[in-house]
């Protein structure tokens, strides 16, 4: 009987970003201290996993995290685009509450409708990437363990097309943390299980 194939999908560590910007997928974003750490961590906890390939965004933070999983493991980081952080309108600008970005007219248009969502990459054309990366790990991987490391809302996305939920929801809500793995266990081409945890707490 052939053995499962495991695709570990990892949101990289936390982003040094004293400014609190959205930082989406501007250059320039790295690790922080912590966020280093959480992914020696991800590194120490799959270290004993047989794990043949790991495949990254290419996104400086998710490289990073990449790193020294990869070097767990003696392989080198190899780069998917399909993994990168979805593109959102309001990069490079404070968004939280209290900063205004959300009532400011200039920006209803952007903020019309949350469901595709219209401030961004749509959530099906997220889903539609991040499978089809999925199943090219899975191929690469067969019988093994592969990690594709990515960020938040690609992972969440994946996860609910896979688990067949709908694609928009509540993003305080989301299980993903930061420096989390969210395992896709495999039998054959068939979805036979999803794990969930994190080697650091965020």
């Amino acid at each position: 009987m052939a053995e499962h194939t495991r695709v570990n999908v990892v949101r990289h560590g936390e982003v040094y970003n004293p400014t609190g910007v959205l930082y989406g997928r501007l250059p320039g974003f790295h690790l922080s201290e912590a966020g280093r750490a959480q992914a020696q961590a991800v590194a120490d906890a799959l270290a004993d996993r047989d794990v043949v390939a790991v495949i990254s965004s290419p996104l400086q933070r998710a490289q990073e995290t990449a790193a020294p999983i990869a070097a767990k493991h003696n392989l080198t980081v190899d780069t998917d685009p399909d993994l990168i952080e979805s593109a959102n309108y309001f990069e490079g600008r404070r968004v939280g509450p209290g900063d205004g970005a959300w009532r400011d007219p200039r920006f209803w248009w952007q903020l019309r409708n949350p469901f595709t969502p219209s401030w961004g990459e749509p959530y099906a054309e997220i889903a539609a990437r991040m499978t089809t990366t999925v199943d090219k790990a899975r191929a690469r991987g067969a019988g093994h363990e592969v990690v594709c490391v990515s960020h938040q809302l690609p992972v969440w996305t994946l996860r609910q097309h896979l688990t067949g939920k709908r694609l928009w929801h509540d993003p305080r809500r989301r299980e993903c943390a930061l420096g989390s793995v969210t395992t896709l266990v495999y039998d054959g081409d068939r979805l036979v299980d999803v794990e969930y945890f994190q080697p650091v707490s965020a």
